[in-house]
């Protein structure tokens, strides 16, 4: 029977030799990032090279950015960012250009503000746009038709151009029409507008106006409306132009002769009533004769008081 010889080993088991290509893989991703990193300080250093069509290369920031990634087998994939948000730290900064013209534009409205508050500093007369002249038509109504109500309006700007032209129904019925100086008629009603829509409607344009008007407390008191007195111009308690007449200073003259004196015009001819419209141009004209004089006779005793 032949011997049977057993070799039995106690001790440990030596380590397997790691393979040396996954050292060699990881090697060579670390010399390829440095290499990468070497070659994108020198850009950065390097000065910008013009572009051929003239100006400053296009930045990258403008577009997806990407990082290089190592994959699990040893590779690179790119991973790209989304551009910043509108408003953001990492937004593109706006050109020399646009903040030049956006400053530019600022300046040139603070000038115009500055220039246009120069215009009418204190101290000097109100600009002619601030003008507008009034004259109304009233009607008779309540008992006997001695009550007057409003029937018309009209409003001239400086230049006498017509802003407001309006038949306007009474809110009380009308008694007497008083035609030979109204010049209302019956059929004009017909169309008019209501009293208190027409009133909405001329106060906006009076609102912060000089008006120029003859003995215009009447056309107030028809609008059932109050004007602040700095801001109201009465042709028949200007003594200069009383006196451009030769009329005398303390009385209060019809608008129709001072008309002719002055301005060398008829009007309120004929039969057929007043013309609110031909009233309020010829009121303006007749402000302008004394404009001069009235405005710095005002001014002074603004000042004294």
């Amino acid at each position: 029977m032949s011997d049977l010889i057993i070799n039995v080993s106690f001790g440990l088991a030596a380590p397997a030799r790691r393979d040396p290509a996954g050292n060699r893989k990881h090697r060579n991703f670390v010399r390829r990032r440095r290499l990468e990193r070497k070659r994108a300080l020198g850009q950065k250093q390097r000065p910008a090279a013009p572009q051929p069509g003239g100006g400053l290369p296009r930045k990258r920031g403008c577009r997806a950015r990407g990082k290089r990634r190592p994959e699990a087998g040893g590779g690179e994939r790119e991973e790209h960012e989304e551009n910043d948000p509108p408003g953001s730290s990492g937004g593109t900064k706006p050109s020399a250009r646009s903040t030049t013209q956006e400053t530019g534009t600022k300046g040139s409205q603070r000038a115009k503000k500055a220039t246009k508050a120069l215009v009418r500093a204190p101290g000097l007369p109100p600009a002619p746009s601030k003008f507008v002249a009034i004259d109304c038509e009233m009607v008779g109504t309540g008992p006997g038709g001695r009550n007057s109500d409003l029937a018309r309006c009209s409003i001239v700007d400086y230049e006498g151009d017509v802003l407001y032209d309006r038949y306007v129904r009474p809110a009380e019925p009308i008694v007497d029409y008083r035609t030979r100086w109204s010049g209302i008629r019956k059929q004009h009603m017909a169309n008019a507008v209501p009293f208190c829509k027409a009133q909405r409607e001329i106060l906006k344009i009076l609102s912060g106006k000089v008006v120029i008007g003859h003995a215009i407390h009447n056309d107030f008191k028809a609008l059932k409306y109050s004007h602040p007195k700095v801001l109201t111009r009465d042709t028949s308690k200007i003594p200069l132009l009383n006196q451009k007449g030769g009329f005398p200073e303390d009385v209060s003259i019809s608008l129709k002769r001072l008309a002719k004196e002055l301005l060398h015009k008829d009007i309120q001819v004929g039969k057929s009533g007043h013309s609110s419209v031909e009233d309020a141009r010829t009121t303006m004209e007749l402000y302008k004769v004394v404009e001069a004089e009235w405005e710095q006779h005002l001014m002074l005793n603004s000042e004294q008081e």
